[in-house]
């Protein structure tokens, strides 16, 4: 690595040192109490893949160029250098962390190891050592924003040849006039709810079916809620991807938000992009209030075998979304079940950070073991969440672990299950 190079990435690493960082970084008395929170670590029992394996990487950069130890006296040990090989062990500590922050839970100073790992993406960055698949879909979609008006008109097309879908779960829209005579609206001025989904299908029709039957006015964003600028760790592109909802929801003056299944996109909106004039929602609280509001009825007839909920990291650990979930699943089924252990401790499903999109199918499948464990030993026909990359992740370990089990959408069990007018049920 060139002298200058060095340089730089010295420089990145210090304008991330605010307060929080170097209490993260010069706290850990390695009580081992992180050794067992990882799912890598529980299911690969390799120091590099837990918590304080992975933060001792940032670590010994950090005494190197920031501390007395590495500056006078580097041959004692414990200290890294930028080089390729450093470079190198960086990138594995960064993609080997979902950022799942479990083992934040149980440290007792509760050291965030996904800030530091936001460190090691960005000197990955600055490096330009970063996974370019990443790199190229947050460039991939922040083209697309600045190009929405040349594809409105096709998007408007494509949702069109949709409405017999949605039609085919709830039998009306939401409203009878203007915008809101459409089962799926779009651009509707006086909506007070933008629903922010992803790209497919299953991410807007089942949506568009349960807002209707809660008589929503609500309408459709352009554009897709997933931030693959949070993956890569680059902030820029992270705030670039999440504006352009932010103007769309401003142009339209709504009161919400809400953003589709998708733990990261709802973490970055909630948590990531400040105040706004609209207050953001994940999906599945939107259920739960329509359903407490008396606004949707579902038949508790459609679910008669065991289901479970996997809690996403994104939306529960590290979103606070947690007892909403297992309302609308009450009010769902009678078969409900927890995994143990559950909501905090949740185990991560190991799809996040980017890794699902990444592909990375045998670290996958190897590192989330013991999730695949967790799943079996609930005993359960069908696991749902509220989370693409779990859905995913889920779908592959089912089958590679050949568990035999259903893996559904929470929005999908409750668009198949909604009562309509003049319907009846069985209690």
């Amino acid at each position: 690595m060139d002298t200058q190079l060095s340089r730089d990435l010295k420089r990145l690493f210090e304008t991330r040192l605010n307060s929080a960082m170097k209490m993260y970084l010069e706290t850990c008395t390695r009580c081992g109490n992180c050794l067992d929170s990882c799912h890598v670590g529980a299911s690969i029992p390799e120091i590099k893949y837990t918590a304080v394996g992975r933060a001792e990487v940032i670590r010994k950069v950090f005494r190197r160029y920031f501390k007395m130890q590495g500056s006078f006296a580097p041959w004692l040990g414990e200290v890294l250098e930028f080089d390729d090989g450093t470079l190198e062990r960086i990138y594995e500590a960064a993609y080997s962390c979902t950022g799942c922050r479990r083992c934040m839970v149980h440290c007792p100073f509760g050291i965030d190891t996904q800030q530091l790992m936001s460190i090691a993406k960005a000197l990955l960055i600055g490096a330009d050592k970063e996974p370019k698949l990443l790199s190229m879909l947050s460039d991939m979609s922040i083209a697309k924003g600045e190009g929405i008006e040349e594809t409105k008109a096709s998007y408007a097309e494509a949702i069109t040849n949709l409405e017999a879908d949605v039609l085919a779960l709830w039998p009306t829209a939401a409203e009878a006039e203007g915008a809101f005579s459409r089962p799926m609206p779009l651009e509707a001025k006086g909506a007070d709810l933008l629903y922010v989904g992803l790209a497919g299908a299953h991410s807007i029709v089942p949506a568009a079916a349960i807002m209707n039957a809660a008589k929503e006015r609500w309408s459709l964003s352009f554009f897709e809620a997933v931030n693959f600028g949070a993956f890569v760790g680059d902030s820029r592109k992270m705030k670039a991807i999440a504006q352009r909802i932010i103007d769309e929801a401003i142009g339209l003056g709504v009161k919400e938000v809400a953003i589709v299944e998708c733990g990261t996109a709802f973490r970055v909106m909630r948590h990531f992009m400040g105040k706004q004039p609209f207050k953001v929602i994940a999906f599945v609280e939107l259920i739960d209030r329509y359903l407490s509001q008396g606004r949707i009825t579902l038949d508790k007839s459609k679910i008669t075998e065991k289901v479970t909920y996997h809690d996403p990291c994104q939306i529960a650990r590290n979103g606070g979304v947690i007892e909403e979930p297992r309302r609308v699943l009450r009010a769902l089924t009678e078969y409900f079940v927890e995994l143990r252990p559950t909501k905090e401790e949740n185990w991560c499903c190991g799809g996040g950070g980017g890794l699902v999109a990444m592909g990375e199918m045998e670290f996958r499948m190897k590192s989330s073991k013991v999730k695949a464990e967790q799943m079996r030993a609930s005993k359960a026909a069908i696991i749902t969440t509220a989370c693409e990359n779990c859905h995913s992740q889920l779908s592959d370990l089912n089958e590679h672990y050949a568990l035999g089990m259903k893996v559904e959408f929470l929005s999908h069990l409750v668009a198949k299950a909604l009562v309509r007018p003049g319907q009846s049920y069985r209690l």
